[in-house]
């Protein structure tokens, strides 16, 4: 079979991608040309072709489709109302569209690095980059590969491993564990050449660091089961002295708290002057819906994406991170930046021309314009009578620049998206020191998370709140229980949950996931409905949710049944 050179992939991938994003470092320039000497002529060429590699990311099919969506909609957290409902059941087809996005984005980008490679070391031989910009971009592309094969595997399990410029497309698939010790050994590399957090320079500010690179090695180390090595990873100083976490909680997704001491490393996005609807989702990634998406249907004209009432009620009382992680009938927005902006939810234009006009929609129960996402006599259960709880992602709900509805509305937003912060890296570590035998080192790393998440000193004894069918929560004194229980309530709604639930051994999700929701037996395929505890309301209905048990071997995605067409060497997960 003719071979495909990827270097021509990644080539023609920078020239045909004007990027302007948020960052400085990401602005490229439009040139045309069919060769490598030909176009990497001027040290600003070498970079363009390593941000291309970033670039991959700045596309929300790949980030809130397939990341996201497996990340939150697996663990019953978090559930879809649009198209993408299979996600609900667990019913995801090898077909299923967001499954090639995200499988060619990733392998897009892999293509990139892999062409960077041998690039970046001509242009340093013939002294286009200086030596110190030419380690710099190299620990970029590993760390982006790296990056890449991390949730690839994550998402898939084994996938095939192209690690040179050309290939025939044939590959079939590496082992899970093979796939990991290659992110162990791209991270290895680039925390010897990425730049520090402390050396990077503003204009540089979005780049990989160091302390990103080893975060990323530390969590593929625990999948390896490694978790000495891992725990070396976490405390290195690169990231014990560099990252921590921010005082207030609130402030972790808060638009004006992007790129902050917590955050390792978040895709970055832009407003380009003004947006508007234009039927082509902005594929070019400057901006995007990934935040919109999550908003109730009353504000967006969305409402896809719904939480579980389950998670409202599962938050200890006193836990801060509730009222800016879910919030539903009669809770007003938090977030700081909305408050100032629009003065919570009554600031829509959507919200006010809907109250002048009558609507009980946008009218609390005080009579008055509603502040609230809906109200116990009124949820905001959409206006398209597809069913939705009432309930909504406030994660998703921070940047002050977006003003909901559709039409000429901006929908778009330039929320940076994080991948990986600290208060996960904390978990992480508590996490290797069960495994390793240290209790109570990992009792003071959760107790670092729970704090914070409690303005002050946690309580001691940790517990679920109330559950959504009434039944108590008993105290949790597993120490790999409160692991689990902390990961789901710091990280849910972000990029991360059912990677490292599934991270943490066969089986773990799936029971975690049954217990979370009290789930029983019944012939209708382990099939359980959840009443929403205010029962009927006003639309005349009695509102719930539809909760099954994750069947065997669904806690992975099937391969893409289009990269199966392409590569008969690819085998199918079993299952699909």
């Amino acid at each position: 079979m003719k071979k495909v050179s990827i270097i021509l992939i990644a080539v023609f991938g920078v020239l045909m991608f004007p990027l302007s994003c948020k960052k400085d470092f990401l602005k490229q320039t439009n040139t045309f040309s069919s060769t490598a000497d030909a176009t990497f002529q001027k040290s600003q060429d070498v970079v363009n072709l390593v941000n291309s590699i970033y670039d991959t990311y700045q596309n929300a099919d790949l980030l809130k489709k397939s990341i996201w969506y497996y990340a939150n909609f697996l663990t019953h957290d978090w559930f879809n109302n649009g198209a993408d409902i299979v996600w609900n059941y667990y019913a995801i087809p090898a077909d299923f569209g967001a499954l090639p996005a995200f499988w060619n984005n990733a392998y897009i980008g892999v293509a990139r690095a892999n062409a960077a490679f041998g690039i970046i070391e001509q242009a340093r031989a013939k002294g286009i980059v200086t030596p110190e910009l030419a380690d710099r971009l190299t620990g970029e592309a590993y760390f982006l590969r790296g990056m890449t094969y991390y949730y690839l595997a994550g998402t898939f399990g084994g996938v095939p491993l192209e690690l040179n410029a050309v290939t025939t497309g044939l590959t079939p698939r590496a082992s899970q564990d093979d796939v990991f010790k290659q992110v162990v050994s791209d991270m290895k590399k680039a925390e010897t050449l990425l730049q520090s957090k402390t050396a990077l320079p503003a204009s540089e500010l979005g780049r990989a660091t160091k302390g990103a690179a080893y975060g990323y090695e530390g969590a593929a180390q625990m999948w390896l089961k490694d978790y000495t090595a891992a725990l070396a990873a976490f405390n290195n100083p690169e990231l014990t002295n560099n990252y921590h976490l921010l005082p207030n909680f609130v402030d972790v997704g808060e638009f004006d708290h992007q790129n902050n001491d917590e955050s390792l490393f978040e895709i970055q996005f832009e407003v380009s002057g003004s947006q508007s609807w234009d039927g082509g989702w902005q594929a070019g990634g400057e901006v995007a819906w990934i935040d919109d998406f999550s908003w109730p249907q009353e504000i967006s004209g969305f409402g896809y994406d719904y939480g579980n009432p389950g998670l409202w009620y599962s938050y200890q009382p006193g836990d801060k991170r509730k009222a800016v992680t879910i919030i539903g009938p009669g809770d007003e927005i938090q977030s700081p930046g909305i408050i100032a902006k629009w003065g919570g939810i009554k600031g829509y234009a959507v919200v006010q021309s809907g109250f002048a006009a009558g609507s009980a929609t946008y009218t609390g129960d005080d009579g008055k314009i509603i502040n609230t996402c809906g109200t116990l006599t009124h949820p905001w259960y959409g206006t398209d009578g597809t069913p939705r709880s009432g309930y909504y992602c406030a994660k998703k709900w921070r940047d002050p620049n977006l003003t909901g509805a559709n039409g000429n509305s901006t929908i778009f937003g330039s929320q940076n998206q994080i991948l990986l912060r600290y208060a996960e890296i904390l978990l992480d570590r508590a996490e290797c020191k069960i495994h390793t035998g240290d209790i109570p080192g990992a009792m003071a790393d959760i107790k670092l998370v729970r704090d914070r998440a409690f303005g002050g000193t946690a309580p001691a004894v940790m517990q679920d709140g109330a559950r959504i069918d009434g039944s108590p929560a008993a105290p949790i004194t597993d120490p790999m229980q409160m692991v689990l229980s902390e990961y789901r309530h710091e990280l849910t709604a972000e990029f991360s949950l059912m990677y490292d639930l599934r991270r943490a051994g066969p089986g773990v999700a799936a029971q975690f996931i049954h217990n979370n929701y009290n789930l029983t037996a019944s012939p209708n395929n382990n099939i359980n409905q959840v009443v929403f505890p205010y029962g009927p309301t006003s639309d005349g209905k009695t509102h719930g949710v539809w909760l099954n048990d994750m069947p065997a071997g669904r806690d992975i995605l099937p391969i893409p049944q289009s990269a199966i067409g392409l590569n008969p060497n690819l085998k199918q997960n079993p299952g699909y």
